[in-house]
């Protein structure tokens, strides 16, 4: 239900629009709502993403008493607990949430000054990390192995790797499943990587250049400079001095692939790239040599949530595990943390030892 204000002004550029009737306050929202189907239309995401995103909009904007941009998370609120009543899946519930989300987005991002100009009201963002539900990964959490286990996993694989029948993929497959561990790449990111995206002249220790990150739904990749920190740097370091010149006289090339196959591309007379599926056997193989507990269950991703839990026990905070995973959401860098019982209670003690500091007075 939109309300009658009179004499509003949308401003724009240098066009202002009186808005003067509930018809020209729906107009208005119209507007706003269409400029978003143009913008992600622009962005090249599919028709049917488009179109299902504007429905979920309208959803929402059904469910207010006022206008679009006076909605605030007790609205958002209201709306995914009612969608839960109405028997609505999960996975359901989460589009729909993500869909609002990325539209205020889009309105604090592109029109927040132009709807405070003309109504007096700072849009707000609805949907947070409090009531955004969690989606497919809900019930699916992947606990990784503990730091003795991956630990002596890596230490039995490394010392294994000289002796392997055939070198060269051996290394290759090491080296790939240690930046799972050390950098929490995703498996599709770490194939698509290519020399050049070794940075070693950024920063302190040198970035890699996530070049194909995974994106939000329909939105295509998602790029991110990545630290080498956790000992990456020295891991890519030996990998490009010793390892990958032997596989190929492309090793120079910067567009050449940084995780390359066995198998030529006779056309360019350089090795082809690595498949996901290669690396994924070997990591199973390896497993079930030196860690037969996991064997079955040990997977590129459970490394990427060990990553992340190892990093943050390390003293990393939620914020920078964010970007260094390339999540959307820190609800979702949230769910990768798997700390140790020991964790918790040496953060207890720690907060409580502080507590007693500074009723004492020393601190």
């Amino acid at each position: 239900m939109l309300m009658a204000v009179s004499q509003l002004r949308i401003v724009s550029g240098s066009q202002v629009a009186v808005l003067a009737s509930p018809q020209a306050l729906e107009d208005f929202e119209q507007e706003l709502i269409d400029q978003y189907a143009l913008a992600l239309a622009a962005a090249g995401v599919s028709d049917g993403f488009v179109t299902s995103s504007r429905s979920v909009v309208f959803e929402f904007a059904r469910s207010l008493t006022g206008p679009i941009w006076t909605a605030g998370y007790a609205d958002g609120d209201r709306f995914l607990a009612e969608q839960r009543r109405l028997g609505r899946a999960q996975t359901t519930r989460a589009g729909k949430a993500g869909a609002i989300a990325q539209f205020y987005d889009f309105l604090i991002s592109r029109y927040l000054g132009d709807i405070r100009a003309t109504t007096g009201v700072v849009v707000e963002q609805p949907i947070d990390e409090w009531n955004r539900p969690s989606g497919v990964s809900l019930g699916k959490v992947r606990v990784p192995p503990s730091d003795a286990e991956v630990a002596g996993f890596f230490d039995g694989w490394r010392e294994s790797v000289a002796d392997s029948r055939k070198y060269l993929p051996a290394a290759r497959d090491y080296f790939a499943a240690s930046l799972w561990r050390r950098l929490g790449l995703r498996i599709s990111e770490s194939v698509m990587l290519d020399i050049r995206d070794w940075r070693p002249d950024l920063g302190q220790i040198g970035k890699l250049h996530v070049r194909f990150g995974k994106g939000s739904r329909g939105r295509g990749y998602k790029p991110r400079l990545i630290p080498a920190i956790n000992g990456a740097a020295e891991l890519i370091d030996w990998w490009l001095a010793e390892v990958r010149p032997q596989f190929g006289s492309d090793w120079s090339d910067p567009d050449a692939p940084l995780l390359p196959s066995e198998r030529l591309d006779r056309e360019r007379d350089r090795p082809l790239r690595v498949g996901p599926n290669a690396l994924r056997r070997a990591l199973a193989e390896q497993t079930t040599l030196w860690l037969p507990s996991w064997a079955g269950r040990m997977t590129p991703h459970v490394l990427r949530h060990y990553c992340a839990s190892s990093l943050y026990g390390a003293g990393m905070d939620l914020k920078a595990l964010q970007e260094l995973l390339g999540h959307n959401w820190l609800s979702t860098t949230s769910q990768y943390i798997h700390v140790r019982s020991e964790h918790i209670e040496n953060a207890w003690q720690q907060a409580n030892a502080r507590i007693e500091r500074r009723l004492g007075g020393e601190g």
